[in-house]
């Protein structure tokens, strides 16, 4: 996976028990049903773009890369929200997401 953020490693390191807990509730939720880790992760993205948050975004789309999504796939789950989330909070979803894309390219062919 991508590096993570300085506050989000330490987190991790202060607080291993919460970090823990938080963890294990994410992998309960992801193995409670039917969808596949490329459907759960374009999801993940939607709802991060809905929540304009710019981490979360870069993050949701790189995982979303690792688990076979396509860049289209990626930004038609971003595109979907244009009625829900607004115009304006989809395009920087959007430009998050490009730039994660490319990140994520020059880093793999690097």
């Amino acid at each position: 996976m991508s590096e993570l953020p300085k506050l989000f490693r330490q987190v991790q390191n202060e607080y291993p028990e919460v970090w823990q807990a938080y963890e294990n509730l994410g992998s309960a939720a992801a193995q409670s049903g039917p969808l596949d880790q490329k459907v759960r992760e374009l999801i993940k993205l939607g709802i991060a773009a809905a929540s304009a948050s710019e981490s979360a975004v870069h993050s949701h789309t790189h995982r979303a890369l690792e688990a076979n999504a396509t860049p289209e796939e990626i930004e038609h789950a971003i595109l979907l929200g244009i009625t829900t989330i607004g115009f304006p909070r989809m395009m920087a979803a959007l430009s998050w997401a490009k730039q994660a894309m490319k990140k994520h390219k020059e880093k793999t062919d690097g």
